[in-house]
């Protein structure tokens, strides 16, 4: 299962035994008789209300506390009753019940006498003391004390809710008094002070972690999902009220987290609206409800997303009727069984490698990076199967997802509302990309909100309705404008390059570098070069800029210091990101710093490792994200090894290879010039990009790389010399004779223009038109098969 279950409490393990102890061992076989032990409700403080029934048949009540691992008995009734609801407010003072009032064993004219069919009793327990009726009447009734915040002392005033299967909600407020020996006793002011919270429902929810009921009221051709607030000092208040495009048909009453009837929630279950409200502490909030479908084996549900207006129907999901009282926990009611709920990592990456449809592994993917971010196994793991898998997904590309959902989940929770500014996917439109989830966004009213000074989720999820009443069409932070900007100064000439612009947007990139983490010992493990990478260097300092922007736009209270500080960390885990992928990569296939060597040719580890960062690149180009220094001098490296030169040249022509500065002097340096080699530094130094090959030529100390350099030489003298004419006389000959007319004529006529101060190569100075003749001479000797001395 992708859930881990460990119980937390077992009626047969944690209470069965205490039950033995105390000489009630009517309740020990519950195999028999289902309503002899069972659970009733679970309080906010973690304690559990179970009852069972004595030896003479009298029905009690019990309680679990989970952090002392105790039980206590609460109270007895002295005959068969069948309870219904139970709750103990905090102090465990007082004790709110509701049964049925009669048996199945009673006879019929028990039944025919006018006296309701169901009671609800408040009992004084502490001590054991007054029972007052709260409700005496022929519909069922579910009680709940309301709980104050943990740390606050005792009070003097309970609230309990009364639900009425006729519809309604109402609050009791109740005043007790203290008297001698700590005992509790109720007010005698008469009646019970009481307010009416809801009315004309079909359907209600209990938050008992944050003290707030969810319910539906059906209208004309829509339902009104609306929310009050339980204050702990205050009364409660309406706080939300949204309308939901569904149907309600059905006429009894739903009831969810609000204690367990093991009677009659399964036959509500089977014919009432199935629905669950679902709200996180980044303030959001979604209804979910399950739908009807013909197919016998499907659940369709429908999510309704409040704070965003989105509409996704996910198709084959399992159904379940277990509660969740608390947080990360689930009740089995039937088995009388708290389970405390975690994700396991094993199962979801069982999940994701085994996994053949794209939906489940998207999915599975970020909820493996979403709760369990920092665990380096795990993300090893992640890794691994990206590497083996990059074909395998055909709606997304893994590594874009890794790169993107990571720092989604990194980022985000150091600043509120940022969530809602970076992007979390690479996938721009879910239509028809997932198999299996169909995405449709309705312009619809948002929820109305009425709180004042209200702190947390209500606040947050205000937050998250303005922004996206006020927020521009594209909120989350996209790259269309990026990749156009950097195209653009990647085309510009180089004497523009000095513009205030660009040095500022090289003053972002070395920040972001000197801004990486420190690699670790292992780092190295993958032979990284720091160098000089225009740009990647570029794109860095543009991605910076335009991140600092996006965020300075929506999150102008967090102040520029901060932004700049979030900005530089996302650019920077980037870059350590990709790093991580190598890394692991790495490590996997035993490689080390000699795939950087060019005398022997690349292993099948290599091979592989060149193919993944081959896709590292596409999937970086893709989302125009930038690469760590020194990808390309190590991708180059290991395509040398690895590819025969028709494809290593191929691959520099599509630009899936970019020659280096650095990887081009080694191997330039390193290779010997026999016929394979010569042919391989001749087709890259063809290739190199004109100011890359000032710089590096002169490392080949070969006579066709001489000849290519005098080529280029008198290209660019004569392309430079434009319109002006010689005016000198023909200089004095050189001191080899040469007697071919057209030659002697080309070095004078180059002398004369290097005298005139044209000259393409400062800094070259031995390239000069002596240089040109000797060039000349030696390559016509050659292709004549001449001796040249």
């Amino acid at each position: 299962m992708l859930l881990r279950l460990v119980p937390e409490f077992e009626l047969r393990r944690d209470v069965v035994p205490w039950l033995a102890a105390q000489g009630w061992a009517a309740a020990l076989d519950t195999s028999e008789n289902s309503s002899a032990l069972y659970v009733v409700n679970v309080e906010r403080n973690g304690k559990i209300i179970y009852t069972w029934k004595g030896s003479q048949r009298n029905t009690h009540i019990g309680l679990y506390d989970l952090q002392t691992k105790q039980n206590e008995h609460l109270y007895t009734f002295e005959k068969d009753l069948h309870i219904i609801s139970c709750s103990v407010n905090n102090e465990r003072t007082l004790l709110a019940v509701s049964f049925h009032q009669y048996t199945e064993d009673e006879t019929a004219s028990q039944l025919l006498q006018s006296v309701s069919k169901y009671l609800t009793l408040l009992i004084e327990i502490h001590p054991i003391n007054n029972v007052r009726v709260l409700k005496a009447v022929d519909s069922c009734v579910r009680v709940q004390f309301l709980y104050p915040v943990e740390d606050r002392n005792a009070s003097t005033e309970s609230r309990l809710l009364l639900v009425s299967e006729d519809k309604y909600i109402e609050q009791f407020d109740i005043r007790v008094v203290a008297e001698e020996e700590h005992k509790v006793v109720i007010q005698k002011s008469g009646q019970l002070p009481r307010a009416k919270v809801a009315d004309d429902l079909v359907w209600a929810q209990w938050d008992m972690m944050e003290q707030r009921l969810f319910y539906i009221v059906p209208k004309e051709s829509k339902s009104t999902l609306r929310c009050v607030q339980f204050y702990p000092d205050e009364n409660f208040n309406s706080i939300l009220e949204s309308h939901l495009d569904i149907s309600v048909n059905d006429t009894q009453l739903k009831l969810v987290n609000f204690g367990y009837d093991y009677c009659q929630d399964q036959d509500v279950a089977s014919k009432s609206l199935n629905l669950q409200v679902f709200t996180s502490k980044a303030g959001g909030l979604c209804v979910c409800c399950s739908l009807a479908c013909d197919t016998p084996d499907e659940i369709m549900y429908s999510i309704y997303f409040l704070h965003k207006g989105e509409d996704a129907r996910i198709d084959t999901l399992q159904n379940c009727s277990i509660q969740s009282p608390l947080v990360s926990t689930v009740l089995d009611c039937e088995a009388g069984s708290l389970y405390a709920v975690s994700i396991s990592d094993s199962t979801l990456l069982q999940l994701l490698q085994k996994s053949k449809q794209d939906s489940e592994r998207l999915a599975a993917l970020h909820c493996a990076l979403l709760y369990f971010q920092h665990t380096e196994d795990l993300e090893m793991q992640i890794i691994r199967w990206i590497s083996e898998n990059l074909s395998t997904c055909h709606s997304f590309d893994p590594i874009q997802e890794f790169i993107v959902a990571s720092l989604y989940c990194r980022m985000c929770p150091e600043t509120q509302n940022l969530d809602k500014l970076l992007p979390y996917t690479s996938l721009l439109d879910w239509i028809g990309v997932v198999p299996g989830v169909i995405c449709a966004t309705d312009i619809i009213s948002l929820p109305v909100l009425e709180f004042q000074n209200s702190k947390g989720f209500w606040e947050k999820l205000n937050s998250n309705l303005e922004s996206v009443k006020y927020a521009e069409p594209q909120l989350h932070y996209h790259n269309n404008v990026l990749k156009r900007e950097w195209h653009n100064l990647s085309e510009e000439r180089e004497e523009r390059r000095t513009t205030a612009y660009l040095r500022n947007i090289f003053e972002n990139a070395k920040k972001v570098l000197s801004h990486l983490d420190t690699w670790d010992s292992e780092a190295r493990l993958v032979p990284l070069f720091e160098e000089e990478d225009y740009q990647q260097q570029l794109l860095m300092g543009l991605m910076v800029a335009q991140l600092k922007d996006h965020l300075m736009r929506h999150l102008q209270y967090v102040g520029k210091k901060k932004i700049d500080q979030i900005v530089l960390d996302y650019v920077a885990n980037l870059l350590n990101l990709i790093h991580r992928i190598m890394k692991e990569v790495w490590r996997r296939y035993q490689l080390h710093s000699c795939v950087f060597c060019f005398d022997e040719r690349g292993s099948a580890g290599e091979f592989a490792v060149f193919h993944i960062m081959s896709r590292i690149l596409e999937a970086a180009n893709g989302m125009c994200m930038p690469l760590p220094p020194g990808f390309h001098t190590l991708h180059l490296g290991l395509g040398v090894r690895c590819l025969p030169l028709h494809t290593l040249l191929h691959y520099i022509d599509i630009g899936v290879l970019q020659l280096t500065e650095t990887c081009v002097r080694k191997l330039l340096k390193d290779l010997d010039d026999n016929e394979q080699n010569e042919k391989l530094k001749l087709s890259i130094v063809m290739r190199l990009p004109e100011a890359l090959g000032q710089k590096v030529r002169q490392s080949w100390n070969h006579p066709i790389n001489a000849n290519l350099i005098a080529r280029k030489y008198v290209k660019l003298l004569l392309e430079n010399l434009g319109n002006r004419q010689c005016s000198r006389s023909i200089p004095e000959r050189f001191s080899i004779p040469v007697e071919f007319l057209p030659l002697n004529y080309l070095t004078s006529m180059l002398t004369e223009i290097e005298n005139q101060g044209v000259r393409p190569y400062e800094k070259q100075d031995h390239v000069n038109a002596r240089f040109v003749e000797e060039m000349a001479l030696k390559h016509t000797m050659t292709l004549l098969g001449l001796k040249y001395s």
